[in-house]
């Protein structure tokens, strides 16, 4: 029995509705692109976060990276330069790190060389990059055609390259060109494989590895081109001795990344004069950039949500005119037995149909909107499960707090005053 008079209020209410379309939709258009803002922006929010979280995790929340940085006080400009510049990280800190902290696991040294490659005709220049067969466990990056570094390439000081996609299309174009010889300073590296490359910068953190990376052993490394670099400009060279330009640590157990990473830099502090390197811990950035987005969501959504609440005043308004309208409606009922809370159950629903059916149309357009933005835009976007109920649940609340004076007022009409109203 209650369902059925539930029922007929609902089909007395859009009953209602329809007879006054222009009014109805108009009233709605607020509660739409409430709804609609809401979802997009979330959706925009949504997706810049996950591209940048997805840059720090691609990192490793259980390493450490240490990166060589040239002082402030040697970054001079023009074309007197110092005969050289020493700084960044050394060799027997690799080696300390290795030796001192057991809840490391691996630690990767990594020589960064700007140098031309050569396959026949075809040039590039490339990174050079020496390091050992630890950093493909760490810097996971799928392997497309031949293999990685493996520990007997360090120990014989092999000649070979692992080359990127992006490399290996510039000088060789086919995968069938394993086994080619790639000449780098006037000396030959034997192609073994072709990785995967991720390119670009992270959200707060460079990403370890460049489209134009050559990967050989360190070993190698030290013995072709050593430790000093010559950087030629107009008019000038400079020259740099580096030993490491990056460590990369991987710690055992992801709850001692912290403790681990404050006991290296009090280790460099102590043996480096200079503050010549700088450390990334992604798992530190993960949980600042995870602790942004909740904030950021927020405020999107909180300013999103003043867009519902304009749509809200816009009901009360028409709700309250329509009760100035139906007065005597309104008495009629009162007089052949309706009860208060009938009346406000009538209204009510009038509202909530009102507001639901925007946050609907509103979820509709919203969900379009952020693929339009990615389409001609290139932004990420992603539209998640929780914006759309969240979006929709919190239009059916703002039809109900809006709709409830207007509802209440009818109820306390008088139902002999209501009969005279003209």
């Amino acid at each position: 029995m209650r369902q059925m008079r539930i029922l007929r209020n609902v089909r007395l209410g859009l009953k209602t509705l329809l007879l006054h379309k222009l009014r109805s939709i108009l009233t709605m258009l607020g509660v739409v692109f409430g709804v609609g803002s809401v979802v997009a922006m979330l959706s925009v929010g949504e997706g810049a976060s996950q591209a940048q979280l997805e840059q720090i995790r691609k990192l490793g929340t259980d390493n450490i990276v240490i990166r060589a940085e040239k002082p402030a006080e040697e970054q001079t400009s023009g074309t007197m330069r110092a005969p050289m510049s020493v700084y960044g990280l050394l060799y027997d800190d690799y080696q300390r790190i290795r030796e001192i902290f057991p809840a490391v696991r691996r630690v990767v040294p990594v020589k960064h060389m700007p140098r031309e490659g050569r396959l026949g005709e075809r040039s590039l220049d490339l990174r050079i990059v020496g390091t050992t067969q630890e950093w493909f466990q760490l810097v996971r990056r799928p392997v497309i055609a031949g293999r990685i570094l493996i520990e007997r390439d360090l120990t014989e000081n092999a000649k070979v390259a692992v080359l990127t996609e992006y490399g290996a299309r510039r000088l060789l174009a086919t995968e069938a060109a394993i086994g080619e010889h790639l000449r780098v300073a006037g000396k030959a590296l034997e192609v073994i494989g072709i990785v995967r490359n991720e390119s670009g910068r992270g959200a707060e953190v460079p990403v370890p590895d460049q489209n134009v990376d050559a990967y050989i052993p360190i070993t190698t490394a030290r013995e072709m081109f050593g430790d000093i670099n010559t950087r030629r400009t107009s008019g000038s060279f400079e020259r740099e001795l580096v030993e490491l330009h990056q460590i990369i640590v991987q710690v055992k157990d992801t709850e001692q990344v912290e403790a681990v990473a404050d006991g290296i830099k009090a280790m460099l502090q102590r043996f480096h004069r200079k503050n010549d390197w700088a450390m990334d811990v992604p798992l530190e950035l993960l949980r600042q950039r995870e602790a942004t987005k909740r904030t950021f969501n927020i405020v999107l959504g909180s300013i999103a949500g003043i867009s519902l609440i304009v749509g809200g005043i816009g009901i009360m308004n028409i709700m309250l005119a329509s009760v100035t309208e139906r007065t005597r409606e309104i008495g009629i009922r009162r007089a052949i037995g309706a009860k208060r809370r009938q009346i406000v159950g009538q209204f009510l629903i009038e509202t909530v149909t009102l507001s639901t059916i925007g946050g609907i149309v509103g979820v509709i357009l919203g969900t379009l909107l952020p693929f339009f933005i990615e389409n001609y835009f290139k932004m990420p976007t992603v539209v998640t499960g929780y914006s759309l109920i969240l979006s929709v649940g919190v239009s059916m609340v703002v039809g109900v707090f809006f709709g409830l004076y207007p509802a209440m007022r009818a109820a306390r009409l008088d139902p002999i005053v209501a009969l005279r109203h003209e």
